[in-house]
């Protein structure tokens, strides 16, 4: 399980990092062209959850996110040692939910930077623990789904 406690570790330091890097290197909506049309650095903060909703309930994200990391605890330590998939899925989604909390708790607004546009569309902008959970949350459908085929194989046999 360590290994996977490590892979959390390792995405918060690369989240607060990058995060970091963006407070103290850029202005806020200051806008860095990486590939143009398609993806640019933008120095951005978001005082609620995704899409901005929620914006200015602290207090119910520190509640939210404190119970959410129980949990993802919880899971990792009952579930994750069954399944090296659950494991990494808990974990990304470990880092995610504790590196925006660290911002909701030290700045009061999450920093986010990476900059989208796909076909012409305007995704909101996100970061490293977006991505974290992002990615978490497709690897626990992908485990959840692997899991219950290996369950359906087996009361066949």
């Amino acid at each position: 399980m360590i290994r996977f406690y490590s892979l959390s570790v390792l995405v918060i330091i690369l989240d607060q990092w990058t995060k970091w890097l963006v407070v103290k290197n850029m202005t806020y909506g200051e806008s860095i062209t990486i590939i143009e049309g398609f993806f640019s650095l933008t120095s951005h903060r978001n005082p609620g959850a995704a899409w901005g909703i929620l914006q200015g309930q602290m207090t119910f994200f520190y509640l939210i996110t404190v119970i959410v990391i129980g949990v993802l605890i919880y899971y990792m330590q009952t579930y994750g040692k069954q399944s090296r998939y659950t494991a990494t899925a808990l974990a990304l989604l470990l880092a995610g939910a504790i590196g925006n909390f660290i911002d909701r708790l030290f700045r009061k607004e999450v920093v986010d930077f990476f900059d989208f546009i796909i076909f012409n569309y305007d995704y909101p902008i996100f970061n490293i623990a977006d991505s974290s959970l992002f990615i978490g949350v497709i690897l626990v459908l992908i485990a959840s789904f692997i899991d219950e085929r290996k369950k359906k194989g087996s009361s066949m046999q």
